[in-house]
């Protein structure tokens, strides 16, 4: 199975939290399961809110950046293309929404989105993020594709 991340083009792989080429960002996978898109993340001990608890806005920057991945996966899926036979398109977030449902356990984290609408460069994905089998966040994503003129930025690493 292919992680969508894996797929990005090289100039747009630099990403905090989902970039395979940021050796510091948090390079989350996200991957196609049945009509679902699925990604895993263990945070670190100083991914830390209070002790004991993962950060409000580490969890907001993952379900952003899962969202943009499976906003990828369903584009590609609904114009019929197989992850991994071309490099994915990006989208960027255009409205996030994040409801913090009880306090997330520091420990290892499951991020299950599902799409709610895909029409033109707009995908609108909805989360949960799950903690021990607890759902304690959920997510609402707003994407569209990313303009051109971001990949083509002179100040982006190359």
């Amino acid at each position: 199975m292919i992680a969508i991340q894996d797929t990005y083009p090289v100039d747009v792989a630099y990403c905090y939290g989902c970039g395979r080429l940021n050796e510091h960002g948090h390079q989350i996978k996200t991957y196609l399961v049945g009509e679902e898109t699925i990604a895993e993340f263990t945070p670190e001990p100083f991914h830390v809110a209070v002790p004991g608890f993962m950060y409000g806005g580490l969890i907001a920057s993952l379900i952003d950046c899962h969202s943009a991945g499976s906003a990828a996966i369903y584009r590609m899926v609904a114009d019929g293309k197989e992850i991994g036979s071309e490099n994915a398109p990006r989208f960027v977030t255009a409205h996030l929404e994040v409801d913090y449902l009880k306090p997330t356990p520091l420990g290892p984290v499951r991020l299950v989105s599902r799409k709610v609408e895909l029409k033109g460069r707009k995908v609108v994905v909805d989360t949960d993020f799950i903690s021990d089998d607890t759902r304690t966040a959920t997510g609402s994503a707003v994407l569209v594709e990313m303009p051109a003129s971001m990949a083509s930025d002179p100040f982006s690493p190359r």
